[in-house]
């Protein structure tokens, strides 16, 4: 399942993620993952969660963060949580490679049984509509 946050700078997307990371933790029998853009939520994550930062592993485009995200996936296979913040910042802006960014993340979610969310700094009138085909709002 792939699940987003939608909203613009300073609708409280990061304090959502924080409250799903934290969620997720609870309910996980496997390992969480929260990736962000920089190492802005390393006080408000727990210690138990991997807090990763895109700019530590030079990951840039939607190409690269599928690659991370499967490759993450295929070395770990009690991840049961992959909770994103910027996804803007580190994949691009919005447009045709978002949308099969998205359909490609659907499809690992389902391989590994994995849940992905994202935070997405948009109005959802901005984003295709395609998007929802393969991810819900939450």
């Amino acid at each position: 399942m792939v699940s987003l946050i939608i909203g613009r700078k300073g609708t409280g997307k990061t304090k959502h993620l924080i409250e799903e990371v934290a969620a997720a933790r609870e309910a996980s029998n496997g390992n969480v993952i929260c990736i962000e853009k920089g190492s802005k939520l390393r006080y408000d994550i727990k210690t138990t969660v991997r807090l990763i930062s895109a700019e530590e592993f030079s990951i840039s485009g939607y190409d690269a963060y599928y690659g991370f995200l499967a490759g993450m996936c295929a070395d770990d296979f009690d991840i049961t949580d992959i909770l994103c913040d910027g996804t803007l910042k580190i994949g691009g802006p919005i447009g045709p490679e978002l949308v099969e960014f998205f359909r490609k993340v659907a499809k690992l979610s389902d391989a590994t049984d994995t849940k992905f969310v994202f935070t997405i700094s948009a109005d959802e009138e901005e984003l295709p509509k395609e998007i929802f085909e393969c991810c819900q709002k939450i």
